[in-house]
C-alpha cells in the first residue's frame, strides 16, 4: 500500500514537471507565433495596408482578438484540443497583427529593452510562483482588483490626457501583471494537483493551453507596459 502510494505521488509530480514545460512551450510557441506576424506585417506594405490600412479593419481585429480570447477563457476546457490549439494560435497571430504598430511607434532599441526586461522579470516571478509554499489566493484577488483598477483608469485618462496619470498606470500595470504571473503559475500547479496523474491526454493537452493562455497574457501585458515606460521619452 506504501508503495503504490509512493507511485501515485511520484506520478502527479512527474505529470506537474511535465505540464509546467508543455505550458512554457505553448506560451514560447505563442509569443514567437506573435513576434514573427508582428514583424511581418510591419515590413510589409501590403499586408499592412490589408489590416491596419483603415479604422474599421482594426476594430474588426481588436474585437475580434477580445471576443476570442473571451470564447477561450469561458470554453476552452469543453473544447476538442485541436480547437483549443488551434483557438490559442489564432489568438496569437489577432495579437501579432495589432502589435505590429509598435515598430512605428517605438525604436528597436527600446522594444529590445522592454523584451529582455520582460523576460527576466517574467520569469523570475514565474520561478517564484513555482517554487513557492505560500498559498498566492489571498493576494490574488487584491490583484484582479488592482487590474480592474487600471481598466477603469486608463477609460478616464483617454479623456483626461495625461502624461503623468499615463506613466503612473504603466508603473502600477507592471507591478499588477508580475503578480498576476507568480499567481497564475502556482494556479497551473493546482490544477495539476485537481486532476492528478489520472488526467488523458486529452486533457493533459488544454490543461497545457489554459496555462499558456494565462501565462501569455501576462507575458504581453508586462511587455506593453513596459514599452510605454522604457519609450516614454524615446519614440
Amino acid at each position: 500500500m506504501t508503495n503504490q502510494r509512493t507511485q501515485m505521488l511520484s506520478q502527479v509530480k512527474n505529470r506537474e514537471r511535465s505540464i509546467l514545460k508543455n505550458v512554457y512551450l505553448w506560451m514560447t510557441a505563442g509569443l514567437a507565433m506573435t513576434g514573427v506576424v508582428s514583424y511581418a506585417v510591419a515590413t510589409n506594405d501590403t499586408l499592412l495596408r490589408m489590416f491596419l490600412g483603415s479604422s474599421v479593419s482594426f476594430l474588426f481585429i481588436i474585437f475580434a482578438q477580445f471576443g476570442l480570447v473571451i470564447y477561450l477563457s469561458a470554453r476552452l476546457q469543453k473544447m476538442a484540443s485541436t480547437s483549443a490549439i488551434a483557438a490559442f494560435m489564432g489568438y496569437s497571430i489577432l495579437t501579432g497583427i495589432t502589435l505590429s504598430v509598435i515598430f512605428y511607434a517605438y525604436s528597436g532599441l527600446v522594444i529590445s529593452r522592454a523584451f529582455f526586461t520582460t523576460a527576466a522579470s517574467f520569469g523570475g516571478m514565474s520561478l517564484y510562483g513555482m517554487t513557492t509554499k505560500r498559498d498566492l489566493d489571498g493576494i490574488g484577488h487584491y490583484l484582479i482588483m488592482g487590474l480592474w483598477g487600471i481598466i477603469i483608469a486608463s477609460l478616464i485618462n483617454m479623456f483626461i490626457g495625461s502624461a503623468n496619470v499615463y506613466y503612473l498606470i504603466s508603473i502600477i500595470g507592471v507591478l499588477v501583471f508580475l503578480g498576476l504571473t507568480a499567481w497564475d503559475t502556482q494556479k497551473i500547479r493546482k490544477m495539476n494537483d485537481a486532476y492528478g496523474s489520472s488526467m488523458d491526454e486529452e486533457t493533459y493537452i488544454k490543461l497545457s493551453i489554459i496555462g499558456a493562455l494565462m501565462l501569455y497574457l501576462d507575458f504581453i501585458n508586462i511587455f506593453l507596459f513596459l514599452l510605454r515606460i522604457f519609450g516614454r521619452n524615446n519614440r
